[in-house]
């Protein structure tokens, strides 16, 4: 996976620098992510590796799929990237796209695990104290795994938190075999 990083970085640092001129950051965001789910459907991605579709037809194929997003220099990123064969890198490149934005946008995106649904007010206090912690607008996205048990696991980044039950349960079962 870490060649796949390399190799897309320049790819979304190019995309992030026009975007960061432009002031389009929200219309590339969209792109890259409509450009992703494309080829990253199992169908698109054997196209990716044909040698009998074209480059061309690949990005039409994209354009077709990610609607009115694609304007006239996000269909060229892709077509660069068809060009090159890279096309299978848009997911990491997007995802690159992203964390370059919320660097310069003071955002982290935080991605809480819970046993249970989280309720406003849960998220909200959460959301307070990890902005206060982490100095940083926090944008949270939020998911249940029951499997947890009860607590939670808040990820940001190489900030991890696992206050799940699961975790301590665990914990407590190494404990006692030491």
């Amino acid at each position: 996976m870490a060649e796949k990083a390399t190799i897309a970085r320049p790819y979304a640092k190019a995309a992030f620098e026009y975007a960061r001129e432009s002031k389009t950051f929200d219309r590339w965001s969209q792109v890259l992510a409509s450009a992703s789910a494309v080829v990253a459907d199992e169908r698109v991605a054997k196209l990716l590796t044909n040698p009998r579709v074209t480059a061309e037809d690949l990005v039409s194929l994209i354009a077709e799929a990610a609607g009115e997003a694609l304007d006239e220099h996000s269909r060229n990123f892709v077509a660069t990237l068809a060009h090159n064969r890279r096309l299978g890198l848009l997911p990491e490149v997007a995802a690159q796209f992203e964390t370059l934005r919320a660097e310069i946008e003071n955002v982290a995106d935080v991605r809480v695990i819970s046993a249970v649904q989280l309720n406003d007010a849960q998220r909200q206090r959460l959301s307070d104290a990890l902005k206060k912690r982490l100095r940083r607008d926090v944008r949270l996205h939020c998911e249940v795994d029951a499997s947890l048990i009860g607590g939670a696991i808040v990820r940001a980044g190489d900030f991890v938190i696992d206050g799940s039950l699961r975790a301590r349960l665990e914990r407590l079962a190494g404990a006692m075999t030491n």
